[in-house]
Parts: structure tokens; sequence; C-alpha cells
């Protein structure tokens, strides 16, 4: 009985240093996150999770999904032990999630097809103009808030940038090292200004632990610390994080 009693305590013990999985999701938006041909993430956003997790003092397993944007938070905000990345941390998001930054610090351009004839020279010019996002995107409150009205909204960034391309926008809001890896492969675009930075990192469910929070964070402050980030972020020909 008493051996009975003791092997019942380690394992009790056992599965309390052991945290419950996290469920990761991240959308198709290369060189910071996709799916390669078999379905497994990649991408400069994707390798830093993978380092985080491995460096953390509680063993965890997780996992990580590419799916559309407005799943990938819905499901952050709604579902217990999961997040999503990456996530721009704004003020409206602050208190609906627990953050893990910065996966990378961001530059968000207003960008038009080479060839587009638009009168407009500044963002502020650009106002009248249709644009377009991801539902649930950060860019949507954003670009209200500077006063544009006609907002089309779609379920994915290749989505938005395909109505780009084919004429039914004129612009679209585009992070800058997703803009230098579509103009490097010769994508017809331009940049018509700057509408934001901002840090994108890691937003959990509130049902995640303080404890896995604090180990996550502090596994991302020696990535940064030690010069990994950057390295990933370099590998992935995306601009250094300061």
């Amino acid at each position: 009985m008493t051996h009975l009693v003791l092997a019942l305590a380690f394992a009790l013990i056992s599965l309390s240093a052991k945290a419950a999985e996290i469920r990761f999701a991240t959308e198709p938006y290369p060189p910071y996150s996709f799916a390669d041909d078999d379905g497994t993430a990649r991408g400069a956003g994707v390798e830093q999770v993978h380092a985080i997790m491995h460096g953390i003092e509680t063993k965890t397993d997780y996992s990580i999904d590419v799916m559309p944007w407005a799943r990938a938070i819905a499901l952050a905000e709604t579902r217990p032990n999961h997040c999503t990345f990456a996530a721009a941390r704004t003020p409206e998001r602050e208190k609906r999630f627990k953050w893990v930054t910065p996966l990378l610090r961001d530059i968000n351009f207003l960008v038009a097809r080479a060839d587009a004839d638009l009168k407009a020279k500044s963002v502020d010019e650009a106002v009248s103009l249709s644009i377009g996002t991801q539902r649930e995107d950060y860019t949507e409150q954003l670009l209200r808030a500077r006063g544009f009205t006609k907002i089309d909204l779609s379920n994915s960034f290749d989505l938005t940038l395909a109505k780009l391309l084919s004429g039914r926008i004129d612009l679209m809001p585009m992070s800058q090292g997703v803009f230098d890896t579509l103009s490097a492969g010769g994508t017809p675009i331009r940049v018509l200004g700057e509408l934001s930075r901002q840090d994108l990192g890691i937003a959990c469910n509130k049902s995640v632990s303080d404890r896995l929070i604090a180990q996550m964070q502090a596994a991302l402050d020696r990535l940064r610390a030690s010069g990994e980030q950057n390295r990933i972020l370099t590998r992935f020909g995306l601009p250094k994080s300061p």
C-alpha cells in the first residue's frame, strides 16, 4: 500500500511539473510565418517560438498551426491554452491577452501596385481610396482611425494581395519585411508611405499561467540578448530588431 501511495505521489508531482499543451496558431504571412508543402509551419516567427519553447524551464508540449488570421486570434482569445503570433500589441488588445514580446518591431507600409496611377502622394492624401486588409487584423482599426472608410476585408493576406494586383483595391497595408520579400521576388508593388510602427509578439489566452508566460518572456529576452533573434531575422531576409 505504501508503494502504491508513493507511486501516485510521484505521478502527481510529474504531472504538476509538466504544463498543459500550448497550441500556437499563426497566419500565412511569409517570411514571418507560412506552411511548407507538407503543412509544417516555417518562418522567422515560427523559429523564434520553437526557440522560446525549447528554452523554458517547465516542460511543455506545444504545436504550431497555420490558418487564417481571424481564426487564429479568435482561438487565442476564446480557447484555454491557445496563443497566436505575430500579433500587434495595441492598446485595444492589451487586456484581452497575456503577452510575450517582441518577436519583432515592425514598420507597416501602405502599398500600391507599381503601375497604379494614384493622385495621392502620402498616407493622409489616400484616405478616399479603397484599401484592403484582413479580418481581425489590427490594421483595420488603425485605418479607420486614420480616416479610411472604403475598407475591403479578406480572410487572408494572399486574398488581399490578389485584390491589389488585380485592381479591385487601390492600397493595402504590408509589413516592411513582407514588402521587401515580395518586391525582391518580382511582385509589382511600391510603397506609398509609412502607416505605423509597433511591436509584434505572442498573444496568449488569459488561462495560460503567469509562470509559463514569465518563462516564455525570459526565454525571448535571452534570445534577443544573445543575438539569436537577429540571426533568425537575417536568415529570412528581415531587418534586425533594435
